[in-house]
């Protein structure tokens, strides 16, 4: 399994705080025990730090006529919402809520052109907050798929995941499952798909990004 580039920062960072503790820890401490239990805690966290970042591979299976998860994780809200900030009319919203033991990386759930894409900064409320949408920091990008019509997809950060890393720009060809982006220790990302479409997951549902189906276009 790949190791994400995002986190080699994040990996290099604890890798060098565990070797000046255990120097420290030698000098201060040198008894055994105290070794062990440190470096049994050292593993704990160079484990999870692994598995926070990983990349699996995933094949796509190619649709065009299905919205594919952008994400890993749960569907916390299936709701017709009016979408405020592109298209300004109603469409159903459906979000996937990443814990941090899910993969982070975030997959096109269709293929088209990328018409827009924009950052926003703001808050760092809990991923399920209803105003996590509007109010915290989050990235909003359009892809218009080639019947015409179009999704809205939202990165949100939450309340650990401070930093949100996309990698389109407009006018951008995204193929369907391509990686798009990647949101660090866990989170959520929105999808808002037309009115009309057929809605293909239920509430509480798990899904893997790049690989199940959210909705179906009509």
């Amino acid at each position: 399994m790949k190791f994400h580039r995002e986190g080699i920062p994040t990996l290099l960072i604890t890798i060098m705080l565990i070797l000046m503790l255990f120097g420290f820890i030698g000098i201060m401490f040198p008894n055994k025990i105290v070794i062990n239990i440190f470096l049994a805690i050292s593993a704990f966290v160079l484990i999870t730090v692994l598995q926070f970042f990983r990349h699996p591979k995933r094949v796509t299976p190619i649709n065009s006529n299905h919205i594919i998860s952008p994400a890993d994780g749960k569907v916390v809200v299936i709701e017709e919402v009016e979408e405020t900030e592109y298209f300004k009319h109603k469409m159903i919203q459906i979000s996937v809520f990443m814990s941090p033991i899910n993969v982070h990386v975030n997959r096109s759930p269709i293929k088209g052109i990328v018409e827009y894409v924009k950052y926003h900064a703001g808050l760092y409320l809990v991923a399920w907050h209803p105003k996590s949408s509007t109010e915290n920091e989050r990235t909003t990008i359009v892809v218009k798929h080639e019947n015409g019509k179009s999704i809205l997809m939202r990165q949100i950060a939450g309340a650990l995941a401070r930093r949100i890393v996309y990698y389109c720009k407009q006018g951008d060809q995204m193929d369907q499952g391509e990686e798009f982006g990647f949101i660090k220790f866990g989170s959520r990302v929105d999808v808002f798909v037309p009115i009309d479409c057929k809605i293909n997951v239920e509430l509480n549902q798990k899904v893997k990004g790049g690989i199940s189906t959210l909705a179906s276009f009509k």
